[in-house]
């Protein structure tokens, strides 16, 4: 009895909004009407209450000299980003933080939010979006998914107003738990005042706190009491007019402006502080139409990866190779020459392969690349991995000796190819290079790996590492390139009296120059304790602890 009360109450409301927001809409457009003909028939009359919304000068005539002790006082939506649309940041944290099912259920709530106002229109995001989703999940999500998203609809003009202020201040209407990670980490603000939600427990409910749905105006209000912010920053909105009418000076974002192109993006150079990692399975931000195309390629995606890796499997290397490109598949390969040992036969020993690392199919694409058989060595690689690789490939134990021991066996047997970072790295950094490689071989390839995907991430920290090239290959046209370098000089290798360091960073700064990347001191724990909470080790359940 109770489920069809809430059900009659829930259609009832939505019925309501229906029929307040057309009659609201109706009233508008009277009014408008009304000050049409009243301007025609009195042109001496200025309407102020029809200008006032636009009266604040634009965001770039805000003077950036002086400001060290100034207070500003904005908004990230509209304001800080380019886009005023919360869509795509709920998507990311219903998908990434929940589930396939939890984001396809808010994709059909979209024909209903497009006929509430801005304030049911949220709360029936957040009810989807959060309704039993851990706050553990939320924490990770806002940590290691949403601040790259974030940084690339930054809007530079904004920005730079922002930064130019002493005390920064950020006023928003959707959940402070979804920005306040980015805003204080990447923007330095001081304070985040946002709409707060209902927890039990380790859970989200759903529901707003007792303190409800926050108004942006009155927010600011009870922060400042008397005092008002130096800048207020805003949309030219009804909303943020009465937000940013608070403050001594008042500028807004508009849409023109957002839009005007190289003025308003944000290069990667000025980034406040530099994305090198991040989590999450989506490589496009996930408006409504974006969300709906993923969803129509998921079946033809995933039918599209199992043909891409059957043929890999069990078809040579070039018809593989021809039939994957049929597929949209694109390989582009430099400097493949098949190289060799150069020592006599009864000292032959296979070559080292030495490779960045972007996904774990990289030591699967240099050996289609080159044509014959790799052994590949690598950590933490899953069983499905090792099922469905087309080459060999062998677990390394992170036992210095022990690895020395399997790596120098394996070169005995043939050639080898090695991923000295550890772990894989989305963006255009190298991460340090274990030294180890170094130590084995004197006949050293490196070898300059980059990818490229327009729908999925083939790649994760915490999520389930054996889909990864499942992900990877169910993009519709996924990329590789792949240049072999020419074979390291003996004087440049430990053989010629340099250090295993000194061969490490020059092979990293020799891959960097090559992709135009640039070389970092991270490794692969401060990845993991930066998107994962932990060291990045798989526990060996073989093996006894200490």
């Amino acid at each position: 009895m109770v489920l069809p009360m809430v059900l009659i109450k829930l259609m009832d409301l939505v019925w309501y909004q229906l029929l307040a927001n057309s009659c609201h809409r109706a009233a508008r457009k009277v009014r408008n009407y009304g000050f049409l003909l009243g301007n025609s028939s009195s042109p001496t009359k200025p309407s102020q209450q029809q200008q006032q919304p636009f009266s604040f000068p634009s965001v770039t005539k805000c003077v950036l000299e002086g400001r060290d002790c100034a207070t500003i006082a904005c908004d990230i939506f509209g304001a800080l980003l380019k886009s005023q649309s919360v869509f795509p940041y709920f998507m990311l944290v219903a998908f990434e933080g929940g589930s396939i099912i939890r984001a396809f259920l808010l994709l059909l709530s979209c024909p209903i939010l497009l006929v509430l106002d801005y304030e049911l229109k949220l709360r029936v995001m957040i009810f989807i979006t959060f309704c039993g989703l851990r706050r553990k999940d939320m924490e990770s999500v806002g940590r290691a998914v949403l601040p790259k998203f974030y940084l690339d609809n930054l809007n530079l003009q904004a920005y730079e107003v922002l930064a130019s202020t002493g005390s920064k201040f950020v006023f928003t209407s959707v959940p402070r738990v979804m920005v306040e990670g980015f805003l204080k980490e990447y923007l330095e603000v001081d304070d985040v005042i946002g709409t707060e939600l209902h927890t039990v427990g380790h859970y989200f409910t759903g529901f707003l706190s007792k303190s409800g749905f926050l108004v942006k105006h009155r927010a600011l209000k009870e922060h400042f009491g008397d005092k008002k912010p130096d800048i207020g920053l805003g949309t030219s909105s009804l909303h943020d007019h009465l937000f940013i009418s608070l403050c001594k000076e008042a500028y807004v974002v508009n849409k023109e402006d957002s839009k005007s192109g190289a003025n308003s993006m944000m290069p990667r150079q000025k980034y406040p502080k530099p994305v090198i990692f991040h989590d999450g399975r989506l490589a496009f931000l996930p408006t409504p139409s974006a969300t709906l195309a993923m969803f129509m390629w998921l079946p033809l995606g995933i039918i599209l990866a199992i043909f891409r890796i059957s043929v890999g499997i069990f078809l040579p290397y070039k018809i593989a190779l021809f039939l994957a490109t049929l597929t949209g598949l694109n390989l582009s390969a430099k400097g493949c020459d098949n190289s060799t040992s150069s020592k006599p036969d009864q000292e032959k020993r296979g070559v080292l392969y030495v490779c960045n690392h972007r996904t774990l199919l990289d030591p699967v694409f240099l050996s289609t690349s080159l044509c014959k058989p790799l052994t590949a060595v690598t950590y933490s690689l899953s069983k499905m991995s090792e099922i469905i690789a087309p080459i060999r490939t062998v677990r390394l134990t992170r036992d210095r000796k022990q690895d020395g021991e399997t790596m120098q066996k394996l070169l005995s047997e043939g050639d080898l190819v090695v991923c000295p970072e550890g772990t894989t790295c989305r963006e255009p950094y190298l991460l340090r290079f274990s030294s180890l490689f170094a130590e084995m071989a004197d006949e050293i390839v490196p070898v300059a790996i980059n990818t490229n995907v327009t729908m999925f991430y083939g790649t994760t920290a915490s999520g389930l590492k054996c889909l990864d090239p499942i992900f990877f290959l169910m993009n519709p046209r996924p990329g590789y390139y792949i240049e072999v370098l020419g074979k390291l000089p003996k004087d440049l290798t430990c053989a010629g009296g340099k250090s295993s360091n000194e061969v490490a960073n020059y092979i990293q700064r020799k891959l960097a120059d090559a992709l135009g990347f640039e070389c970092t001191t991270l490794t692969r724990k401060d990845k993991y304790l930066m998107l994962a909470g932990n060291e990045g080790i798989v526990q060996d359940n073989k093996r006894k602890k200490p």
